[in-house]
């Protein structure tokens, strides 16, 4: 088939979703496909290069307690109707496909089949709970819809009802369970692992204060920050004015250096307060075979089994953190039992795994839309392959 991926954010820039696209992508083309990624211009990048198809001018705005993207241009749909003409794909699969703009003008020009991923979870959505009749429209369009997780579907089915199959995202196996530590923190202190944007609802103060008090008990441990944000001033001045040791801010690395600290940590914890639909740094921390300590809430459940590869713990809740911590920083055997089973359990994520069951619900796709009789005239049938049941269609949804 030849497939176009949608992402609304600027890609390759980090982020949850462009790493999502960038690994289905790979997987894709391994898996004989031709697959060109669809995006936009923000900054130095190139109108177009290699596989990768630039629409339009994004810049970033405030979404859902994070920072998203928005994409403008002149003359937008003619472009895109001209990129569409050209390339003439068999599947369109976008990624958050209500993001402005680029999404949603990429949806109403297709003649393709399309499928879309929502990686998004919140309580409630003034976007769309303000815009879903203006929305419902292009939802309409939508001939397959999955969501990574349970918590995604049931926030996104809130306000555009439909049938959505649970595919989760997936973990570079391969790299995470290869990769080796990092020497000079393999000196007998043990270190504390978080992963995300400094941002309130990524939890980072939480694991501040709760480092405080294990410092104070006196807990010969290390806390190792990666990443940037707009806390990171405030994460700063705490740190100074407690006067804490043993706290380092790492800011960006490469993917490799972060699974170097994946496999240098002796705990994982992501002490998010809501909003996350699925853990991605989860399954690095299980790929790793790293313990988890996480917060109790519905996008970390799917991802975790509750005391087997982490402790949950209450969202927001320092001395529950605190206690947790406490207790898999003390109990050597418990690390290892819950590394192990996190080495277990991340082989179902592996990207391998994850593409096929894109593929075949594609190929599902397809399928139903011939057998309604709405093949685009230029989508071979050939990919539809044998007709799909009734059976078939109950057990996908």
């Amino acid at each position: 088939m030849k497939i176009g991926l949608v992402t609304p954010y600027i890609y390759p820039l980090p982020g949850g979703v462009n790493a999502h696209v960038k690994f289905l992508y790979e997987n894709l083309i391994a898996r004989g496909h031709d697959v060109r990624i669809i995006s936009s211009v923000h900054g130095p990048q190139r109108q177009s290069e290699g596989d990768v198809i630039r629409l339009g001018y994004g810049f970033s705005v405030p979404a859902n307690g994070s920072v998203g993207t928005m994409t403008v241009a002149p003359r937008y749909a003619k472009q895109v109707r001209e990129m569409l003409e050209r390339e003439r794909f068999d599947v369109l699969h976008f990624h958050e496909p209500f993001v402005p703009f680029l999404s949603l003008v990429v949806l109403r020009e297709s003649q393709s089949i399309n499928v879309a991923t929502f990686h998004a979870y919140a309580g409630w959505s003034p976007a769309y709970e303000f815009g879903k009749r203006m929305l419902g429209r292009f939802a309409k369009r939508l001939d397959g819809r999955i969501a990574v997780s349970a918590a995604a579907r049931h926030f996104v089915d809130r306000y555009f009802p439909g049938d959505y199959k649970v595919i989760p995202n997936g973990v570079d196996i391969q790299r995470l369970a290869s990769a080796q530590p990092v020497a000079r923190y393999r000196d007998g202190t043990l270190n504390i692992l978080f992963v995300g944007r400094f941002e309130s609802r990524k939890g980072a103060m939480y694991l501040l204060k709760a480092y405080r008090v294990l410092r104070k008990r006196g807990f010969n441990c290390r806390l190792l920050f990666i990443g940037t944000g707009p806390q990171e001033r405030e994460m700063r001045r705490y740190i100074a004015t407690r006067r804490l040791n043993g706290v380092e801010l790492l800011g960006r690395v490469s993917d490799e250096d972060k699974a170097r600290y994946f496999a240098t940590a002796d705990i994982f914890v992501s002490p998010a307060t809501g909003g996350e639909s699925f853990g991605i740094v989860l399954l690095e921390a299980m790929a790793t075979g790293t313990p988890i300590v996480c917060s109790d809430i519905h996008g970390y459940k799917g991802v975790v089994r509750r005391d087997q590869q982490a402790l949950l713990v209450p969202p927001r809740d320092v001395k529950a953190l605190t206690e947790a911590l406490a207790r898999v920083l003390g109990d050597a055997d418990l690390r290892a039992r819950m590394g192990a089973a996190g080495r277990e359990r991340a082989p179902q994520f592996s990207w391998e795994n994850i593409t096929a069951k894109v593929e075949d619900y594609y190929l599902f796709v397809a399928r139903r839309v011939a057998s309604h009789g709405q093949l685009p005239e230029h989508v071979s049938p050939s990919i539809i392959g044998e007709p799909i049941s009734i059976s078939q269609l109950r057990a996908a949804r």
